[in-house]
């Protein structure tokens, strides 16, 4: 654990006092925060690197060219692809479904299909999948959760017919940190010859993933919810679709030729990367997911266990707090309400004490009104948070009540 706790040093923002005393930081499911080395490697590839990749013959070119594609080695290996070109760099999670929703739809989805997803999902696994629908007369369903905010899955059987042509789901609740059984999930989906997509943002940073394993059809995920730079992202997809996909936006880098009267397009992975990408920013996203492999990341996901069980625990210990989802299995995340008092309120008197957490409905409001409510005080950690944190947490949420009565 002392281990784990040597590691704050590495991330400079903590360091900063705002108010009164240095900022505990609780939206982690929003962003986390960025260790030196990846900060230092941008710099670093601005200042002596900086070139477009895959175009040019000199040497910065070249440079910044191994450093990309080395990046792609390195995901692969840490969600265990097959092969390096199933790993296709975005912007984030919400282009990598935006790109799959578009493709798989154009080839696969006909008038009465239909999708199924989850009341759980972020809105960027709803509204591409909505755009879908409506271009396509398809139809969505949505598989329910319980009150306690596990997923039913043996509904899933009910909702599969002849017309199901994709499910795409959470791994992890960005609201209430439900963890899915995704494996059964896929198992059932696979016995019926419908693949799936999982939205794994809450879950690259807090789990081990391994594709094969699960066997997914798309797995996706955004860069800087796994400590590297915003506006990276990475779509895995199973060769097989990858390559029956038409191209999702067309440009430079995703063509082999072109002429006026046809256009050659690339092999993948290059085919779903036209334009400039946010090179440098993927660059430094391969040296987060390193940051987490030298520091040994099993270690990081046992000592976030504890840390959540033990934010639980206190959490229960205010008898004017109401945690929102108590599910069997839960990452890294909690939702509550305080007695008669708006989450907003709350959430900006914690913001003078120097806590950051997040408020609203976490671009869930399916989700979020299925319980009654219109928001929540989300607190969602990392390894760089502390016990100490979260007693101090609790202290000032008892201050907050204090002021409201």
């Amino acid at each position: 654990m002392d281990e784990i706790l040597k590691l704050r040093n590495d991330f400079p923002i903590l360091k900063q006092t705002i108010y009164k005393r240095n900022i505990v930081y609780f939206d982690n499911a929003a962003t986390t925060q960025k260790p030196y080395s990846v900060i230092n490697v941008m710099k670093e590839y601005y200042e002596k690197y900086n070139s477009n990749i895959h175009r040019g013959v000199h040497f910065l070119s070249d440079k910044m060219t191994e450093a990309y594609e080395n990046t792609r080695i390195i995901i692969k290996k840490f969600i265990n692809a097959k092969h390096s070109h199933e790993v296709i760099f975005t912007s984030g999670t919400t282009e990598s479904i935006n790109l799959v929703a578009y493709c798989f739809a154009e080839k696969y989805i006909k008038e009465n299909d239909e999708i199924i997803l989850t009341i759980m999902e972020h809105h960027s696994n709803i509204v591409p999948w909505q755009l879908v629908a409506q271009r396509k007369n398809a139809k969505i369903k949505v598989i329910p959760i319980d009150y306690s905010g596990n997923l039913l899955i043996n509904e899933l059987n009910n909702l599969i017919t002849e017309k199901t042509k994709i499910i795409a789901l959470t791994h992890i609740s960005n609201v209430i940190g439900t963890i899915n059984d995704i494996k059964k999930v896929i198992e059932i989906a696979h016995s019926n010859n419908i693949p799936v997509l999982i939205d794994g943002a809450q879950s690259i940073q807090h789990t081990k993933i391994d594709v094969q394993e699960l066997d997914c059809d798309f797995f996706v995920f955004s860069g800087h919810k796994i400590y590297g730079p915003t506006g990276t992202g990475v779509l895995y997809g199973k060769e097989k679709w990858l390559d029956d996909f038409p191209p999702y936006k067309g440009g430079g880098d995703m063509i082999k030729s072109v002429t006026f009267e046809n256009t050659i397009f690339n092999s993948l992975p290059l085919k779903f990367e036209a334009g400039t990408t946010n090179f440098n920013g993927i660059v430094a996203l391969g040296t987060a997911i390193n940051y987490l492999n030298k520091n040994n990341f099993n270690n990081i996901i046992n000592y976030e266990e504890k840390l959540t069980n033990y934010l639980l625990m206190k959490i229960m210990e205010l008898d004017f707090v109401k945690i929102i989802g108590l599910p069997e299995k839960r990452s890294s995340i909690v939702s509550f309400t305080l007695n008669n008092i708006h989450h907003y309120d709350a959430g900006m008197l914690l913001d003078k004490m120097d806590i950051a957490v997040r408020t609203g409905h976490h671009c869930a409001q399916p989700l979020i009104k299925s319980f009654g409510i219109d928001g929540t005080i989300r607190v969602s950690l990392a390894f760089y948070n502390t016990f100490e944190e979260i007693d101090y947490l609790c202290e000032c949420l008892k201050k907050v009540k204090e002021y409201f009565n």
